[in-house]
């Protein structure tokens, strides 16, 4: 921490500890080509290394701790049961074996060993009986699990990533990017004039009118790349693999499509006047953190409104005409 002017702060200390003990692979990739590529660990990386790997936000549903809890103690006390019963069944062979090596008549030792084993049977069919329920309990739980994950990874009214989904995936592509060198871009939408939408027409048709863009966003955007709702009526995609004129192609793909399509009120078949979007394009710098290619972008977006909206602009457009 001293050698790259780490301040000695408990959470800092927690990351680097991490870091060190090897607590996680993807911690460990992402400070290595912080180093290698001579990059400041300032308070603003410091704090997303922190907030990233030492203590990231639980999206676990609360119901699922209990649910796991109870299914757990089920098991613990019939396996506590079966081994007390075990234990007992032990105990009887044992006498028996003893009876067996005193006795003269064999008949009342058979009937007992037929008791013991018949015994035996009943409890192992239980117990596999209640394995299997245990075993289909916490797979209910998983498959739970599972879609409140996604849940959690989804927007509920557009149905494309959200921003936590969003922000792990471009940290993903930021080490996939400087790792292999290829390059990543992305692209933020913004619905022009959007104010009016709701205010003109109802809230019902303004998430119309996002739905609208999502759909064409997603449409216009390869398997391997990511739609997401940044927030409120701005969206966001992400490109791997997609240097800046590429991204500024599909940029300009999606923007023409919005303004072509046409939005009609569902309650009256009204027509709505017609969408439109500005949108701004970065590329990412290596060893930058996501914040710095977001806000190039958003300066871009900016600049596409200031220069009459409905218009696509690159960061390097963005700052020349700064």
């Amino acid at each position: 921490m001293s050698r790259h002017g780490v301040p000695p702060t408990p959470d800092n200390f927690s990351v680097w500890f991490y870091y060190v003990m090897g607590g996680s692979l993807t911690l460990k990739k992402t400070v290595d080509i912080l180093i290698a590529n001579k990059r400041k660990f300032d308070a603003a990386i410091n704090r997303d290394l922190y907030l990233t790997y030492v203590n990231p936000h639980s999206s676990t549903s609360g119901d699922f701790p209990e649910q796991l809890h109870g299914v757990i103690a089920s098991a613990q006390e019939f396996l506590a049961t079966a081994i007390s019963d075990n234990r007992e069944q032990m105990e009887n062979l044992g006498e028996v074996k003893s009876e067996c090596q005193a006795a003269v008549d064999p008949r009342p030792i058979i009937e007992k060993l037929v008791k013991e084993l018949s015994t035996a049977t009943t409890r192992s069919s239980a117990l596999e009986a209640n394995f299997l329920q245990t075993t289909k309990d916490l797979d209910q739980i998983k498959d739970s699990l599972k879609e409140a994950e996604q849940h959690s990874n989804t927007d509920a009214l557009t149905g494309l990533a959200n921003r936590r989904s969003l922000d792990a995936f471009l940290r993903a592509e930021q080490i996939t990017a400087m790792e292999a060198g290829t390059p990543l871009s992305i692209l933020l939408i913004d619905i022009d004039h959007f104010k009016q939408f709701n205010d003109g027409f109802g809230h019902q048709v303004g998430d119309q009118v996002i739905r609208l863009v999502a759909k064409v966003v997603q449409e216009n955007v390869r398997e391997c790349d990511l739609a997401a709702r940044y927030g409120g009526e701005e969206l966001m995609a992400i490109l791997p693999g997609a240097a800046l004129d590429t991204c500024f192609e599909v940029a300009e793909r999606i923007r023409r499509r919005i303004c072509e399509a046409r939005l009609t009120r569902r309650t009256t078949g009204e027509e709505i006047s017609s969408v439109t979007v500005s949108i701004g394009v970065a590329q990412f710098r290596m060893a930058e953190s996501a914040d710095g290619m977001i806000d190039r972008c958003d300066r871009a977006l900016y600049q596409a409104k200031r220069a009459g909206r409905n218009r696509t602009i690159k960061e390097a457009e963005e700052e020349i005409a700064a």
